[in-house]
């Protein structure tokens, strides 16, 4: 069975918030850090680990077990200066993967030289796609349809190689329904017979709790 991931978001402004909700709706581990008392105190019922944290202070970042984590989500606000020494300190400890909130392309070049593993513009996108995205290795994209339905692209799953789309039957299995195939630059609408290919991208849309569910089963 797949590792199931854990994530740390730090810093809860409002994208933050979005993604330790979004994070914690799909059932993932979250650690919330800021250094606000009552930011943490309004999602200390929910978060798995919820600290109140200066996190320009490598040991205390140690402490609460940050480099177990799999995922850091840096959402530091507007206090530019924190979140690149934040993200210095992660990458220096050893964190996996740091994804990092960015106010601009200056803050963006300092972070990615330090060794940040993506940036996000907030403008581009929202916290709540953005926690769906990372959940899944498969989830390429997720685009809001309404609150409780998406559109997605994931990618092809090896396990579904050389399945065929009848095969795999997404609407009565899943509940989702497969819109097309994005193919070596080419967009398929999928016959029954076609067969998925290892570099296929799956154009889906459904619920948002069934999307999850065939996300998770590819993963597994």
């Amino acid at each position: 069975m797949a590792h199931k991931k854990s994530f740390a978001v730090i810093g809860l402004g409002r994208f933050g918030t979005a993604v330790v909700e979004e994070l914690i709706k799909s059932n993932h581990e979250v650690l919330v850090i800021d250094r606000n008392q009552d930011r943490i105190a309004k999602v200390a019922k929910i978060a798995t680990h919820a600290v109140v944290l200066d996190t320009s202070d490598e040991s205390a970042l140690r402490e609460v077990g940050i480099t177990s984590i799999d995922h850091v989500i840096v959402a530091i606000g507007k206090d530019i200066e924190d979140s690149i020494l934040t993200t210095l300190i992660l990458k220096e400890i050893g964190v996996k993967k740091v994804t990092v909130k960015v106010q601009n392309q200056y803050h963006e070049k300092v972070v990615v030289k330090l060794g940040a593993d993506e940036t996000i513009q907030p403008e581009r996108i929202t916290g709540t796609r953005l926690a769906h995205r990372i959940v899944s290795d498969h989830m390429l994209e997720f685009y809001d349809l309404s609150e409780n339905h998406s559109f997605v692209v994931i990618a092809a799953a090896p396990k579904i190689m050389n399945t065929t789309v009848a095969n795999l039957d997404l609407r009565d299995r899943f509940h989702i329904n497969l819109v097309a195939i994005k193919r070596d630059g080419d967009v398929i609408i999928p016959k029954p017979e076609e067969t998925f290919e290892e570099t296929d991208q799956l154009l889906l849309v459904g619920a948002n709790t069934d999307l999850n569910k065939f996300s998770a089963w590819c993963e597994k």
